[in-house]
Formats: structure tokens, sequence, C-alpha cells
């Protein structure tokens, strides 16, 4: 069995960090978006809302809505569309990982067998074409021509991310700059839609919803590189999936990069031979962890994490004091926190 390299950043703020602020401050409204969840995941095609809700109840925390939900109450909304615009996004995530699953071939979703494994692929790309369809449709009733612009650019944008990395699989040469390209259309751009359509609808200033633009973003890279770190520094509790499975699909994410880029020409020919060839065992796991030891490069993804996440600090520093402000805060702390 496959062992990642433990972290131990010593951070007393990092070890504390939670997200119950944010969970308190959307209590009430994440009811509604659950209740809604549940209604719009129906069909009489039997097998929809099966699929949809094996993932929907699989115990995600659901951060991108409660961030759509508390971006929205940082500006005095106090209409009914962050409901349906929150459900939105959750939807629209919900898809992703459908199709995700299918692209990567995974087993494994949050513990559990993923959708592919137990309906296949062609359900699971369906059911997730349908969750985006009634992503739009409660979009359209939202009746925000700026809202809706905003989720559907980024739906966009995340299906260019995917294909990118589709492209740069297994595939040594891929740079740095490429590589965060691909996690900023991949997964940053639905962090930073779910924020800026909060203070759109509440009407905020422009500067107000580009900063909540800004928060998202860099909240997103940072989400995914601590995601990259943990694959190999991680474990398969703390993962919901196997430890190394980026590593056994050829995927190329930024410990892996640095431990190419820093490696002498017998390591080079290593990670080669693993990710562009295939093998790929849990011996060469054993051996990819150690190199990444070697060359720093897990705790450097973090670095590189903490980064964006201070610069997703930075944005919501000129914003008023308020409660759904230092929530948000807290959720950088939180995504940071997750590699102990």
């Amino acid at each position: 069995m496959a062992l990642g390299v433990v972290l131990n950043l010593d951070e007393k703020k990092n070890q504390q960090a939670s997200i119950q602020k944010l969970v308190d401050l959307t209590k009430a409204d994440m009811g509604r978006v659950n209740a809604l969840i549940l209604s719009k995941a129906g069909s009489d095609v039997e097998m929809i809302p099966e699929v949809a809700n094996h993932l929907i109840s699989s115990g995600g925390k659901r951060l991108r809505p409660m961030m759509t939900l508390a971006a929205a109450a940082m500006f005095g909304y106090e209409g009914e569309g962050h409901v349906q615009l929150a459900t939105s996004v959750e939807f629209m995530h919900t898809a992703t990982l459908l199709h995700d699953d299918v692209v990567d071939e995974s087993d494994l979703r949050r513990g559990k067998s993923t959708a592919r494994m137990i309906w296949g692929n062609q359900a699971s790309v369906l059911v997730g074409d349908f969750l985006l369809g009634q992503a739009f449709k409660m979009m359209v009733d939202v009746g925000s021509l700026d809202a809706l612009d905003v989720l559907a650019t980024s739906a966009s944008v995340i299906a260019e991310g995917e294909v990118m990395q589709l492209a740069a699989a297994k595939n040594m040469e891929t740079t740095e700059d490429e590589y965060l390209a691909v996690i900023k259309a991949k997964t940053a751009a639905l962090f930073s839609a779910a924020a800026e359509v909060g203070p759109i609808i509440a009407d905020a200033p422009r500067a107000q919803r580009l900063a909540l633009r800004s928060y998202g973003l860099n909240l997103g890279l940072a989400f995914q590189l601590i995601d990259d770190a943990l694959d190999y520094g991680g474990s398969a509790a703390d993962l919901g999936k196997n430890v190394g499975d980026d590593f056994r699909e050829g995927k190329i994410t930024m410990p892996l990069l640095l431990s190419y880029r820093r490696g002498s020409e017998d390591e080079r020919a290593f990670w080669k031979s693993s990710i562009e060839q295939g093998n790929n065992d849990d011996e060469a796991l054993q051996k990819a962890i150690g190199l990444m030891t070697k060359h720093g490069s897990i705790a450097d993804t973090v670095q590189r994490a903490r980064h964006f996440g201070e610069i997703a600090r930075d944005a919501l520093a000129p914003l008023p004091q308020s409660p759904q402000k230092d929530a948000l805060i807290d959720v950088i702390d939180f995504c940071i926190s997750r590699v102990n």
C-alpha cells in the first residue's frame, strides 16, 4: 500500500482553521439551497436522480454555494436570487465532477465508488449535462444578465481547462505557466464566478465585484495546489481517493513538474518512464514520493498555494468589515490547512 510523505507545517493558525463561521452564517439559506438541489435533481427518468443524488449526497462541503450566499449577504442582498445562483453553482460543480471522473477513469470520489463505476460512463456524462441544463434554467429565472454572463463564461472556461489538461496529460515538458493556466480554468474559474455573482445581484459597485472575483480566483488556485500536494503527501481518508491517483493516471501536477525540472538526467528519465510510458506501479510511486521529498517539491507546492492565498486575502482587505468578510478569510486558511 502506497503511503504519502507527511507534511508538518507547524502553524497553529492552519491547524485550527475552520469554515464554521461560513457554515453558521449561511445555514438558513443553505437549507433552502439543499431543498432546491433535491427538487431540481428530480426527473421522471429514474436514473437521473439516482446518479445525481449519489454524488450530491456524498458529503461534499458545498463550499462554492456557501461563498455565493455569503458574498451576496456581504453587500446587503435581500432577494431570493442568491439561493438559485448558489444552487446553480453547486450543479455546475457536480456536473464537472461527473465529467472529470469519466475523463480520468476514476474509481473513487469522496471515498465512494464513482457514478461511472456504478452506472457507466454514458450515464455519468448525460446526467452531468442534465445538471448543467438545470443550472442554466435557474440562472435565467434569476433575471440577472450579468450573473448569467459570469456563470456561463465560467462553464465555457472550465470546459477549456478540461481540454487543456487532456492535451497536457503525460507530457513532462509541460511548463509551470501552462499548468497554472490549466488549473486557473479548470478549478479557479468556478470559485471566481461563485464569489462574483454575490455582489452582482446585490448591485454592489464594480470595485467590490472585482474584489470578490480576485478573491475567488486566487482561492481556487490555492485550493487546487493543495489538492496536488495532498495526492502525494496526504492519506486516502483525507483525499476520498487513493494516494497517488494523479501519478497512476499520468496527470501532470505541480509537485511532479517541480521534481522533473529539478532532477538529474536519470531522474528525468524515471519521470518520463513513469508518466509518459505508464510504468507507475507502487514501487514507482514510492520512488516518486522520495524524489519529491529530496527536491522539496511538495513543500514548495504548498508555498505556492500560500502565495495565492495571500493574494485572495489582500483582495478582500479594502472591503468594509463584516461577519461575511471574516468568514471568507477563514476559508483561505482552511484550504491551506488541509495539508496538515
